[in-house]
């Protein structure tokens, strides 16, 4: 097995798991509350949203089934997790605490992209 097929496996674990929580314990993880706090647009709608997308692509990719194209919506919502979540500790709290607390969205982000840059079956 070549490297990115394990890359493949670590992140569709990463995004079906964070998937599932959504939609299973929302309340319970806080998903729920914290997509209101922070302002996201129709927060329910878009809870469940990030939800599906993040299963349906985590699973495509832990396939290995069209890699490249689950991995843009998945860098979306990365995106905007950082945007949303992320970017407001910087603005309070300065550089070094949003490099602590980006630090899994960031390494998520990098192997989303050398996930569409090395599709599966071509070597790294």
């Amino acid at each position: 097995m070549n490297m990115a097929t394990w890359i493949c496996y670590a992140v569709g674990y990463v995004f079906i798991t964070s998937g599932v929580l959504k939609l299973v314990m929302a309340d319970s993880f806080g998903f729920r509350g914290l997509f209101h706090e922070l302002g996201v647009p129709f927060p329910d709608s878009t809870l469940l949203l990030v939800a599906l997308v993040e299963i349906g692509c985590g699973a495509l990719i832990a396939s290995g089934m069209y890699v490249r194209k689950a991995t843009i919506p998945l860098l979306v919502i990365m995106a905007g997790a950082i945007y949303f979540s992320k970017l407001p500790e910087l603005i309070d709290y300065g550089f070094f605490v949003f490099a602590f607390k980006a630090r899994l969205d960031i390494v998520v982000i990098i192997l989303l992209l050398l996930l569409y840059r090395h599709v599966p079956g071509k070597k790294f």
